[in-house]
């Protein structure tokens, strides 16, 4: 699926990349990377909407449940939204597991702009390997309830734009991917020649 808004002239319209996945599949690194990147190559204004500390900042008062996690990928939309609107740069990393939610975000930012979701398709085998709060652990050994991927599911995205196995991607090839996909629909200037 293609981003549907068509920009008017390359770095002049907003647009929004939405990393969603498990916890631990790389959204975070990703989204780091990609704002360095994106940071490099101009003076847009960019912003990061991490999955965590918005929860924290934003969000504090919300559980795990489903109409609360869909609550919470919904203000992110909405910030996203106008951001985009604006002429701005999104970038959000939220595991983000339900269609409808995500959908949700999508229509909201194709209002103003463009979307491109990114799938981190990290196994998630890799994933506990990779948890360092041993939050896989304590979910499997039920101590923590909801948790995505354990006990609570991740519906797998059928229409990213781009989907990113960190297993064997690494952080560079991935970015790579996403800036030529940026320029190549005139959301990012072509680097001079």
């Amino acid at each position: 699926m293609t981003a549907s808004v068509t920009p008017r002239r390359p770095g002049r319209q907003g647009f929004t990349v939405f990393f969603t996945g498990l916890s631990g599949a790389g959204k975070s690194t990703l989204a780091n990377a990609l704002h360095a990147r994106l940071m490099e190559i101009g003076s847009r204004s960019i912003t990061l909407l991490d999955g965590d500390i918005v929860r924290r900042n934003l969000s504090s008062e919300l559980g795990f449940s489903k109409e609360h996690r869909d609550l919470n990928v919904q203000r992110i939309g909405f910030v996203a939204g106008e951001i985009t609107r604006h002429g701005g740069i999104t970038i959000c990393a939220a595991i983000a597991p339900y269609h409808a939610a995500r959908n949700a975000v999508r229509n909201t930012v194709l209002q103003h702009g463009g979307f491109y979701q990114v799938h981190v398709s990290t196994r998630i085998e890799v994933c506990e390997a990779r948890d360092r709060k041993g939050l896989y652990a304590k979910a499997r050994a039920g101590l923590v309830q909801s948790f995505t991927g354990v006990n609570d599911p991740y519906e797998i995205p059928l229409d990213s734009e781009i989907s990113v196995d960190t297993e064997k991607t690494d952080v560079d090839e991935a970015i790579n991917m996403i800036i030529a996909r940026l320029i190549g629909d005139g959301f990012l200037p072509r680097a001079p020649e």
